[in-house]
């Protein structure tokens, strides 16, 4: 299959169906099973009546996801993602879903694109919630780490150009139909055995569309800290589609490099919940593109924590904080450290690849490139069709997704996050891991 044309807006959600995403959970569930099964919502139906647990994939803050297979005629490997509700207190109280899975489920029945993950059904069990998406055999962050082993070697740039181009084809989708993903990281784009880029975790995801309030005042910290904005990192309430587009630079970069570009340290909230200035994190970003200026940022000086990137500027002082972007220096070194040639091409990202990366890592959000400019630009244009299989003409397979059997146990007394779960947060795992490397 071949990706040479970028997608049209024509796919958009009609205004009568984002004025669906607003529906309440009950109706979504309820509307949900309904449209799947014959004879309406019926509270009977059992996870296990309808699939068979293989085993144990991962667990977060949100639950845990199981690896499925259908069984009773229902054929194919499916990923159920089990919420834990809310609990007070050592006593497990009933107090309600959180807003981040009831989003993910409104927004998740209404989205449907070949680039984002597909949502199966919804069931509604005794006092859980799973959600059943198609299985998907990797994901980014495993695919970068197993160029790390056993020792590093790059991503063929045939395949950088093609999960790209599904990835920003996916996310124009998003952004066409009013919704922020608020967190791309390579663990969140999932990647099939057949080579097609999805992505997931809508789990931060909401509608930008005229809302009430400004996006910060309902999640005052968005997006996992190595690949926020920097409008973000300076307190800004009011944001836009140019987020998501400062992470994909950031993926871009990462599949080219094999590590994080911005690799920050993060820190937490005190316990009065008051979001502190990521220093470190905008330390890491200056590193490479130099410091922001009024001239080329003229909303910069009127963001909430300009004043601490002052301080950061007046005490600090290494000789680099004075010159100017350092990222191309960088990108010809990722070049000769992956074994790219500096021209463009087919077999190398060559100069339209850093071209495209500047201006997704431009500084001011309004003059940073947008999705759809992106698709047609000449990094995809030029170098001949885009495969949409990111695997095409690689030797070799990756290692599947790993299943552990720690934990089959998906039944709804088995509740994620409480004491009887002595799992640990696989989330947590993952970011220990690659704080070591």
């Amino acid at each position: 299959m071949s990706l040479t044309n970028p997608p049209s807006s024509s796919g958009s959600l009609s205004r009568t169906r984002v004025g669906n995403l607003k529906r309440s959970l009950q109706a979504t569930v309820d509307d949900a099973i309904e449209s799947r099964r014959p004879g309406g919502y019926t509270s009977k139906v059992r996870v296990r009546d309808r699939y068979n647990i293989v085993g144990f994939i991962s667990s977060g803050t949100y639950g845990r996801v199981y690896k499925a297979v259908g069984k009773n005629g229902k054929k194919g490997e499916f990923a159920i993602k089990k919420f834990k509700p809310d609990k007070e207190g050592e006593t497990i109280q009933y107090t309600g879903l959180s807003q981040s899975a009831i989003r993910e489920m409104a927004l998740c029945t209404e989205l449907s694109h070949a680039n984002v993950v597909q949502l199966e059904e919804i069931i509604l069990e005794d006092k859980c919630i799973f959600m059943v998406f198609e299985y998907t055999e990797h994901d980014l962050l495993q695919i970068i780490h197993h160029h790390t082993q056993p020792q590093r070697h790059a991503i063929p740039a045939t395949m950088v150009r093609s999960i790209m181009f599904q990835l920003l084809n996916g996310l124009l989708y998003l952004h066409t139909n009013w919704v922020l993903h608020r967190d791309l990281k390579p663990a969140n784009i999932l990647v099939t055995s057949s080579g097609a880029i999805r992505i997931g975790d809508l789990g931060l995801a909401r509608l930008f569309y005229k809302p009430l309030n400004s996006l910060f005042s309902g999640d005052k910290v968005v997006v996992t800290i190595w690949y926020r904005a920097p409008e973000l990192l300076m307190g800004s309430r009011h944001y836009t589609p140019a987020v998501d587009m400062w992470a994909i630079g950031c993926i871009f970069a990462e599949l080219l490099s094999l590590r994080p570009i911005f690799k920050g340290e993060e820190a937490k909230m005190d316990s009065k919940k008051t979001v502190p200035f990521q220093r470190n994190q905008m330390m890491k970003i200056v590193e490479i593109l130099g410091l922001p200026r009024k001239e080329s940022w003229p909303g910069l000086a009127s963001m909430p924590e300009y004043s601490q990137l002052q301080s950061l500027m007046l005490h600090r002082q290494p000789s680099h904080f004075h010159r100017g972007s350092n990222l191309e220096s960088w990108y010809q070194s990722c070049l000769k450290n992956g074994g790219y040639t500096s021209t463009s091409g087919a077999g190398t990202p060559g100069a339209d690849g850093f071209d495209l990366l500047s201006r997704m890592l431009e500084y001011d959000p309004s003059k940073r490139i947008t999705a759809e400019q992106a698709l047609e630009h000449p990094y995809f244009t030029n170098g001949g069709p885009i495969s949409g299989n990111c695997f095409e003409g690689i030797e070799g397979k990756y290692p599947h997704r790993r299943v552990t059997q720690d934990d089959n146990d998906i039944r709804t007394g088995s509740l994620p996050g409480t004491k009887r779960s002595g799992l640990p947060d696989d989330s947590l795992m993952r970011a220990s891991k690659r704080l070591k490397e």
